[in-house]
């Protein structure tokens, strides 16, 4: 009788998760994606891709986005009546995607802290404004993150990752024709791909460079005002913005109503920066504003001077510590100092955003103070050596003495007692 009970029991204990698992199924019956399916074709690739769809995977379907009826078996689940619109014209995507996406109390259900102001920053982009004007080529929300395939930022595989994103956005920007009617240049993704950003980012994969969006902005992108160019780059840059800020280009620039980073730098196509770049000579940006023997000439000359300096300080230091340590002497603090010195040469080479030369000097003789430092122990390692080494020619030379007046010793001993 209790076997009986037990059977029972867990027969029950079986009976209630494949009960669960029935009704799960009943709920997941969706005859939008059966359909679909069914036809095969771009139809059938549709709900492959919405399978693996962000959406999907929080538990929302097609009649989220399209309305109708998906239990509905006949052609009448896409009955307007039941508040079917299968295909969303163009200019309409980013207000249906914000029926959600602008709703704080209707995300928080998916994640508490996901913003829901895009669809507000979107209708002050340059693409919001054309949008709203009834531009059926600006892009939209789809634009960039896809239809039925729609993947969270952090996914590789998301059009809108942070590598991704340049190759995303020059699908348009860098379509001549396509872009022809807006008069705007279209080289944006040559140049930064070949730019100091670009080569960090889409060749050596590093996240901390920025993409388009870095400084364009993503929901709100637009094309940054002169003013508010400094700002952008000082999200990254920023002694370098703090130090131009100080300097009395700021207030010129202000004045011509110049953007500030760009001036010298460039936008899309920013290079790596050299010592070439400052000071008089040919390839040097100063020269562009600054006339032969100005006030601004004679400053840039006197920075690439004290930096040149510096460097040739450093190198000699360097050639004596590398000599040193090749030898095999212990020679950790004169790299150290070396190290040290080498810090304020970066140092230098940022202050020259205050365009003081008086600044500029100032680090550069406190770092040939430090390199002659690092010189005088690679020198003492090698002298030490030196010593060491004339030390053991005479120590190996008494040695042989010794040894010779021994034998002679023998020799001598062995001729006055022959049979010794």
């Amino acid at each position: 009788m209790q076997s009986g009970k037990r059977i029972t029991t867990h027969l029950l204990l079986l009976a209630i998760p494949c009960l669960f698992l029935f009704c799960s199924l009943a709920s997941a019956n969706d005859t939008c994606q059966e359909c679909h399916q069914a036809l095969g074709g771009d139809s059938e690739k549709l709900v492959e891709n919405f399978a693996h769809d962000v959406h999907a995977l929080r538990g929302l379907s097609c009649v989220d986005c399209h309305g109708g009826d998906p239990k509905d078996s006949e052609m009448t689940a896409m009955d307007p009546a039941k508040g079917f619109h299968g295909h969303v014209v163009r200019n309409q995507i980013p207000p249906l995607c914000g029926s959600c996406h602008s709703d704080a109390s209707y995300m928080r259900r998916f994640n508490p802290n996901i913003p829901t102001d895009q669809y507000t920053k979107y209708l002050v982009s340059q693409h919001g404004k054309l949008n709203a004007q009834g531009d059926q080529k600006v892009a939209v929300c789809t634009s960039c993150h896809g239809v039925h395939g729609i993947r969270s930022k952090t996914d590789p595989l998301s059009p809108v990752f942070l590598t991704n994103a340049p190759k995303t956005c020059s699908q348009c920007h860098a379509n001549a024709a396509y872009m022809k009617e807006y008069q705007i240049p279209t080289n944006q993704f040559e140049e930064y791909h070949q730019s100091v950003h670009g080569q960090a980012l889409l060749e050596r994969g590093d996240r901390a460079a920025p993409a388009c969006h870095s400084c364009h902005g993503s929901h709100d992108a637009s094309r940054p005002k002169s003013i508010a160019i400094g700002n952008i780059c000082a999200q990254c840059h920023a002694l370098s913005r703090d130090l131009f800020v100080h300097s009395p280009h700021k207030a010129a620039h202000d004045r011509m109503g110049l953007p500030e980073c760009e001036v010298c730098h460039g936008n899309h196509f920013i290079q790596k920066t050299t010592d070439a770049m400052l000071g008089t000579g040919n390839e040097a940006v100063c020269m562009q504003c600054h006339k032969a023997e100005s006030k601004g000439f004679q400053i840039a000359h006197a920075m690439k001077n004290s930096i040149e300096e510096l460097k040739t300080s450093l190198s000699d230091a360097e050639t004596v510590v590398l000599k040193a340590e090749h030898i095999g002497m212990n020679v950790d603090e004169a790299k150290y100092d070396l190290s040290q010195a080498k810090n304020t040469l970066t140092q230098a080479r940022a202050y020259v955003h205050s365009f003081s030369d008086q600044e500029v000097q100032s680090i550069a003789e406190k770092g040939k103070a430090i390199a002659k430092k690092a010189n005088g122990g690679g020198e003492k390692a090698i002298e030490a050596f030196q010593f060491r080494r004339k030390g053991f020619w005479i120590s190996a030379l008494i040695i042989a003495l010794l040894v010779l007046g021994l034998l002679l010793k023998i020799r001598d001993i062995e001729k006055k007692d022959p049979d010794a």
